[in-house]
Order: C-alpha cells, then structure tokens, then sequence
C-alpha cells in the first residue's frame, strides 16, 4: 500500500498544471481577472508568437510592461505604478502595485489612501499567465479590466495573441 501511495504521489506531481503559476480569482469576484480562471474572471493566456523563445517573450513582456504610463490611462491607476517583486530574468515571474488617484472613493471607503492593485505574470513555455485584482473591495468599477486590455494591447503590437477581457 505504502508503494502505491507513492507512486501515485510522485505521478500527481508530475503532471503539468495549465495557468498553475498563478491564483485563480475568488469566486464571485468583481474586481479580479486571471488566467487561472474559471468562469467570468477568466482571461485567455498571452501566447507570445510561434519562433520566439522564453528569454525574448521576457524581454519583450518586460518592456511593455515598464511602458505602462506612471500617470495613468484611461483615467485608472492615476497614482502610478511600482515593481513591488521582478525575477522575471531568471524565474519569469514578477507582481506590479498600481495605485489608484485619492478621489472622493479612496477619501471615505479608504482612509484617504490610494487603492491598490496587484498585477502578476508568469512566463511559460509559449505563453504568459496573468492576474490583475483589487485588494479590498467587491467591485473596482472595470480598473483591472482597462489595466489587463492596455497591456494585452501593447503585447499584440509586437505580434502576441493576446486577447483582452471585456466586462
């Protein structure tokens, strides 16, 4: 029996996980995207194209990422951004803080502080896992939709698949 336990352990963890690499969003969840999905929050992975190898998808993530605006855009993330972890170069993965403005939300529901966001990827054979999510809070009035549709637009400008999310 013992045997047989561990082989079936070492089998189980063996076998690759799709989007593994990142948290799937809390069921329900209305401030959350990811391609650890299921369901409504799911977002499709970013295959980066046919030829290109970990290290240039990296690279290329890389820059699309740190092009995001400091200021903001579409009126989200007006309090900047910051790389709060990068091992991008030699695990693939890093998680970014994006900081919304102090308006009237932030003044009453957070004691005038900025909300924020995390957003993480992972890089893999072929592809990029994502998850964009609110900290606090049960909905983020589409914030990490137009973060995840900005930068999945800036990957499809160097040749991606990379499909954004509608809400």
């Amino acid at each position: 029996r013992a045997a047989l336990t561990r082989a079936a352990s070492t089998a189980a963890l063996a076998i690759p996980m799709a989007s593994s690499a990142l948290s799937p969003c809390p069921s329900g969840a209305n401030n959350c995207w990811s391609t650890a999905g299921p369901g409504k929050n799911e977002v499709t992975k970013w295959r980066f194209p046919a030829g290109t190898d970990k290290a240039k998808a990296t690279t290329v993530l890389q820059e699309v990422l740190d092009a995001y605006p400091q200021a903001g855009q579409a009126g989200v993330d007006l309090g900047g951004w910051s790389v709060a972890e990068n091992a991008l170069s030699d695990k693939g993965y890093a998680r970014y803080e994006y900081k919304s403005g102090i308006g009237n939300f932030a003044k009453f529901f957070n004691g005038g502080k900025p909300f924020i966001d995390d957003l993480e990827v992972s890089v893999e054979d072929g592809f990029v896992c994502v998850r964009s999510s609110s900290r606090v809070g049960d909905s983020d009035f589409g914030v990490n939709a137009k973060r995840v549709n900005y930068i999945a637009s800036g990957l499809r400008a160097a040749g991606w698949d990379a499909p954004g999310v509608v809400v």
